[in-house]
């Protein structure tokens, strides 16, 4: 790996060891969830809307080699787990929309419009897909990190380990809760069920069994061009720099000529997140990076952009909430500040260990929220006859309950297998780079 310019010696006194254990740190990350995304529902008149994850990777911090704008030393080790927590309002901000930020499946659920259930705050949980940029922001940030100084193999190995176990639970779960003769909502086919497993439903045209599996698709197309372009020529600031750099250039002249194979590759409305949290991390080995900065601050620029362009319409009856531009650009804003501020180290006071459980439930809590959550809700609100906040606070802690059930009896137990037998090398196979 040919170090950043921010790079120095570390002091001959330091023993190896401590310089492994430094090393071999890991940090979650966003995802996902985690732009555009899939159109809504018929009749709520909502345009294309994103929603996330960022899964999180067991990504290793570096070494303590960084320097600070003012030459000391960036402290390493431990995790940064106020990106752990990050991530949680991330994916609770998405739960908000969809819960009570949108019609659809959801009024089905109520029994009504979620506008009659939060007559103050639904206007107010509009806003709450814009959590997916969150998660991208956050998702570059910790591809670098995960990247930097890995062989292709051990990334492969790690982003498939941590992004299937929890995925194929989840799916199996809401396809067999969907085909229970109570419950009022459609599940695919068994076909499409099937294409579900390998994360590529979209491409392919199936039927999506988790709504917010668009994410993840987007997350995939995400490592690859990482993967590519960065991990396999081996991580270094300049080739980063080249890749955010190039990537924002094509990206911009793909929306402008409208080719939809480029756009899928490049994806112009998420990129600019993605590139924005890589150059966050640039900024977290070395503040003082001038070109690291202005990556950063052109990605929110163009970012912005698209997000007022996706969720942003004139005010119309028709349509189930009006966003304002001013909060559009102020909560892509607060996202891009935020996890600055984690890079920069201003956040090193939260070092609590609940950040790092929160962390940890973030993705499987994703993932099982949308669809389980209709169901829960159906049960509360109108068999049980529970208020509708009363409702929505229990419905959420009953995900984030199944998302510790999945965290540790899936993830927790398979994880690790998977990532095992994907790092295991074949006898006489030449190591990826």
């Amino acid at each position: 790996m040919t170090p950043g310019p921010a790079s120095v010696p570390l002091p001959a006194a330091v023993p190896p060891a401590a310089v492994s254990a430094a090393g071999s740190a890991v940090v979650s990350a966003a995802v996902q969830d985690q732009g555009p995304g899939p159109a809504a529902a018929p009749g709520s008149g909502e345009a294309p809307l994103p929603i996330p994850d960022s899964p999180a990777p067991d990504a290793p911090l570096p070494i303590p080699t960084a320097r600070t704008g003012h030459g000391r030393p960036v402290r390493a080790g431990g995790r940064l787990r106020a990106l752990d927590g990050l991530r949680l309002v991330a994916a609770l901000m998405v739960a908000a929309y969809h819960y009570g930020g949108r019609d659809g499946d959801i009024s089905r659920a109520w029994g009504g419009s979620p506008r009659h259930q939060f007559p103050t705050l639904s206007e107010w949980f509009a806003y709450g897909c814009l959590g997916v940029q969150i998660f991208f922001v956050i998702s570059g940030f910790v591809i670098c990190m995960s990247g930097w100084g890995r062989p292709l193999r051990s990334f492969f190995a790690s982003r498939v380990s941590r992004l299937y176990p929890a995925y194929w639970a989840a799916i199996v779960i809401v396809t067999v809760t969907f085909a229970l003769p109570w419950v009022a909502y459609r599940t695919v086919s068994p076909s499409d069920a099937l294409v579900n497993l390998t994360m590529l439903q979209q491409p392919v045209g199936a039927d999506r069994v988790l709504g917010v599996c668009w994410t993840l698709w987007a997350e995939l197309r995400f490592y690859a061009l990482f993967a590519l372009c960065v991990v396999l020529p081996g991580a270094n600031r300049q080739r980063v720099l080249v890749f955010c750099g190039v990537w924002t250039l094509a990206a911009a002249i793909t929306d402008a000529v409208h080719q939809p194979m480029l756009s899928m590759v490049l994806m112009p409305e998420y990129a600019p997140f993605f590139i924005g949290g890589i150059g966050l991390y640039l900024l977290h080995r070395d503040r003082r990076d001038v070109i690291a900065w202005g990556v950063t601050g052109v990605s929110w620029a163009i970012g912005q952009h698209y997000a007022v362009t996706g969720l942003w319409h004139r005010a119309d009856p028709a349509f189930f909430s009006y966003r304002h531009t001013a909060v559009i650009v102020t909560v892509v804003t607060l996202g891009f500040v935020l996890v600055g501020a984690v890079a920069l180290g201003f956040f090193r006071w939260a070092d609590w260990r609940w950040l790092t459980v929160a962390g940890a439930l973030t993705y499987p809590f994703y993932l099982v929220h949308e669809h389980l959550g209709w169901v829960v809700v159906a049960v509360l609100h109108r068999k049980l006859g529970i208020p509708s906040y009363g409702t929505l606070v229990l419905t959420v802690a009953l995900m984030l309950g199944l998302a510790w059930l999945l965290n540790r009896y899936v993830e927790n137990r398979l994880t690790p297998l998977l990532r095992a037998a994907l790092s295991r090398r074949v006898a006489g196979a030449p190591e990826s780079r």
